[in-house]
């Protein structure tokens, strides 16, 4: 499996076991050189932003990967891990409704929990 898959399949669970809202993974890597997958999930406040964003961390550095960089900690409202070929968005509710990274990347391919599992 390649490197790309499994460090989503990984920001999935994390996000999945801190309750992160409506996980969205869109694949990439045929209409842009930015990352392979994106994932959108959204919290529903900014304390639970910030544990989504730490239990991404935690469990891709338990696995050797390290975040490039990382946007927008202080607002907590949009937090941004670049992984390189992974890009992992947290959003609060709000923000991921006024954004609608979705509707953006709808040329992406959405890729289910079940595609990602298999």
């Amino acid at each position: 499996m390649e490197n790309s898959k499994i460090m989503t399949k990984l920001a999935y669970q994390a996000l999945e076991e801190k309750k992160g809202e409506d996980i969205q993974v869109i694949e990439i890597k045929e209409i842009s050189i930015l990352a392979d997958y994106f994932i959108i999930a959204n919290g529903t406040n900014a304390s639970q932003v910030d544990a989504l964003v730490d239990s991404v961390k935690e469990t891709l550095a338990e696995h050797g990967y390290e975040p490039r960089r990382i946007e927008g900690v202080r607002s907590a409202s949009w937090i941004l891990l670049d992984y390189g070929d992974l890009v992992v968005h947290v959003f609060s509710k709000e923000d991921r409704l006024f954004y609608n990274l979705e509707r953006i990347w709808r040329d992406g391919k959405a890729i289910s929990k079940e595609e990602l599992e298999g």
